[in-house]
């Protein structure tokens, strides 16, 4: 009978965590959070063709330091989120502006169409299609530019970023050690 009971000093207890991320910050996801003292359980994509993957991790529920790698978890997530707010505002001001100019020219075009079929009138026809025809055409190489400046400019706070979640991660792994 003594061979069959066994104590309680082998039982592990977890507890569980589904994170939902974008394609391409799944490897930031799943090299971190093992720092944190989880363990990948597995991965899976509910819905074909989107852009997010779940991330299933699994850790000891007595683990040791669990509130300090809690805080340390939360700054981890916080500096992610960031990332992907960064990497989202490079192309929201390109876009923005090159919407902007595009409806202007648009609008430019309506009004010379108007000013043609309602007045007849081909010298403000003309003085209005120019600038429209000039914003349509303008506002790619528009966009294009103000992305290569707006990387540039967002480039060395990503890295900061990084920087961050590479010294919050370490900090967490030397805490599980």
């Amino acid at each position: 009978m003594n061979e069959i009971t066994k104590s309680g000093a082998d039982f592990i207890g977890y507890e569980y965590k589904e994170v939902t991320v974008a394609h391409d910050m799944e490897s930031i996801f799943a090299d971190g959070y093992p720092n944190f003292g989880w363990d990948l359980e597995g991965r899976s994509n509910p819905f074909i063709g989107l852009s997010s993957v779940n991330l299933k991790f699994k850790r000891d529920r007595k683990i040791r330091n669990k509130a300090e790698l809690t805080r340390l978890q939360r700054q981890f997530e916080s500096n992610v989120m960031e990332i992907e707010r960064l990497e989202q505002s490079k192309s929201t001001t390109a876009q923005a502006t090159a919407l902007t100019v595009g409806i202007i020219g648009t609008a430019l075009l309506a009004c010379a169409t108007f000013a043609f079929i309602y007045g007849g009138m081909i010298l403000l026809m003309a003085l209005l299609a120019v600038p429209g025809f000039i914003g349509w055409f303008l506002a790619y190489p528009l966009f294009k530019r103000v992305l290569a400046k707006k990387r540039t400019a967002i480039t060395p706070l990503i890295e900061q970023q990084y920087d961050t979640i590479y010294e919050v991660c370490e900090k967490a792994h030397g805490l599980l050690a």
